[in-house]
């Protein structure tokens, strides 16, 4: 279901919602625009890459003259996209809320609203909204202590913009250093068509929306508190919006980053990262202080021991094991002062295998079906499937079960099998298969 934004008008409606589709794993999308901008996820990439350093204070404009409505106020019609994009530039949720307008063409529906929103970060932010305005005005400009970023949706041809301004000190006072407005290059695709395909995708796949029903929730919880305090005095007590039951654990020192997606029955530890378009499997089982992402697949039933970190450029297949402390690179030849990370070499660990502590893995190589590799190995170059490979560099030292248990051929015999399970294999020209299904 596509929920045109809000995703409800209360935020007990809201919890009741994406209880529901949760219970029927049902994909609910709510309609974000902004977020399917190329313009705003462009911006959000300068953010997370520490391009505007650290932000210091967001505000947005959006003004209109019309389209006026007597169903919902200024606040609850224009405000949603803005309050979205700006949770999640920021990452966090207000410990603060104020929200002052004025009534104008109607007694108790707001034309004008200013909202004011305070983050435990130190982060500041106001959104400001009219359809009492002489033109047209969508504007979002973040300031960070290193540069300024304005999109401007109106503007035909440059929506991006990058201010490299800076601020020094001279006789203990600031000074402003201006430099030149720098657009920033967005490849181009309409919002609207991007969010629908996004949906059909969602729909397809199964995948979580960019935009889900939780993201939805936490919209509504900012603009329920704005709308209380349009009535009262500035509220300093937010409204608690009471975590919906998740289909995965994650423990409360976790951080799994907006657009990355956890599959059900998964349980992640402390101090573990999941970046952005980043997608673990069902029934995995993530240790302490491990970093997956971004743009990682994480298949089903994987366990990854602690202190590891898997990088943009490798897959895991499903039922990988990887042990404590191994090591994945994605970059063949890095060197700290030159960028490389468009040169990354894709690593594969297909389904079954096991990678020992403190083992490393050299990006570009693929790593066969229930091979296993052992503590401490170097491997730069393909592992064979079924293969035992140890050593610096790995060499192939033998042949694995996929249970695990060393397979002993025996002089040029072509055909074992394993004690412990009973399954067979042949080996022929240097690689080894099962010979028939092997029970699971």
């Amino acid at each position: 279901m596509l929920v045109e934004k809000p995703l409800c008008l209360s935020v007990s409606e809201g919890r009741e919602l994406v209880a529901l589709a949760l219970a029927k794993r049902r994909i609910l999308m709510v309609g974000h625009l902004l977020w399917y901008h190329p313009a705003v996820l462009k911006l959000k990439e300068l953010v997370n890459d520490g391009r505007l350093g650290r932000m210091q204070y967001i505000y947005s404009n959006r003004l209109h003259l019309g389209r006026f409505r007597q169903e919902e106020n200024i606040l609850w019609s224009f405000a949603p996209h803005d309050i979205s994009v700006i949770l999640g530039l920021v990452g966090e949720l207000p410990d603060t809320v104020s929200a002052h307008g004025g009534s104008y063409l109607h007694n108790r529906i707001a034309d004008v609203t200013m909202s004011v929103l305070s983050f435990p970060s130190g982060v500041k932010a106001h959104v400001f909204v009219s359809w009492l305005h002489p033109f047209k005005e969508q504007k979002l400009l973040v300031v960070g202590d290193r540069a300024m970023a304005v999109f401007d949706d109106v503007e035909k041809k440059d929506k991006l913009v990058l201010y490299p301004h800076s601020i020094g000190w001279r006789n203990h006072a600031p000074v402003a250093t201006r430099a030149e407005a720098q657009p920033v290059e967005v490849e181009w695709a309409e919002p609207l068509r991007a969010e629908c395909l996004h949906f059909i995708e969602c729909i397809r796949t199964g995948s979580r929306p960019r935009t889900d029903g939780e993201e939805g929730l936490r919209v509504l919880g900012v603009l329920q508190q704005c709308q209380e305090s349009l009535g009262a005095a500035p509220s300093t007590t937010p409204v608690a919006v009471p975590a919906v039951a998740r289909s995965y654990f994650a423990h409360e020192t976790a951080v799994i980053d907006e657009g990355a997606e956890v599959g059900e029955g998964t349980t992640i530890w402390h101090f573990s990262h999941v970046l952005k378009n980043s997608r673990v499997g069902k029934n995995c089982r993530i240790g302490q202080n491990v970093v997956i992402g971004p743009n990682v697949t994480v298949g089903d039933g994987v366990k990854i021991q602690n202190n590891v970190s898997v990088y943009d450029g490798v897959t895991l297949e499903e039922h990988v094991f990887c042990g404590p402390s191994m090591v994945f690179t994605n970059v063949f030849n890095p060197r700290s002062e030159i960028r490389r990370m468009e040169e990354l070499r894709p690593t594969l660990v297909r389904r079954g295998a096991s990678l020992g502590a403190n083992c490393t893995i050299l990006c570009g190589v693929t790593i066969g079906e229930y091979a296993f590799v052992g503590a401490g190995a170097v491997v730069t170059r393909d592992v064979p499937d079924y293969s035992l490979v140890y050593g610096n560099p790995g060499r192939v030292q033998g042949w694995v079960c996929r249970c695990g248990v060393k397979l002993e051929f025996g002089g040029k015999r072509t055909r074992t099998t394993c004690g412990p399970c009973g399954a067979a294999y042949v080996r022929d020209h240097g690689t080894v298969r099962p010979s028939e299904a092997v029970p699971s």
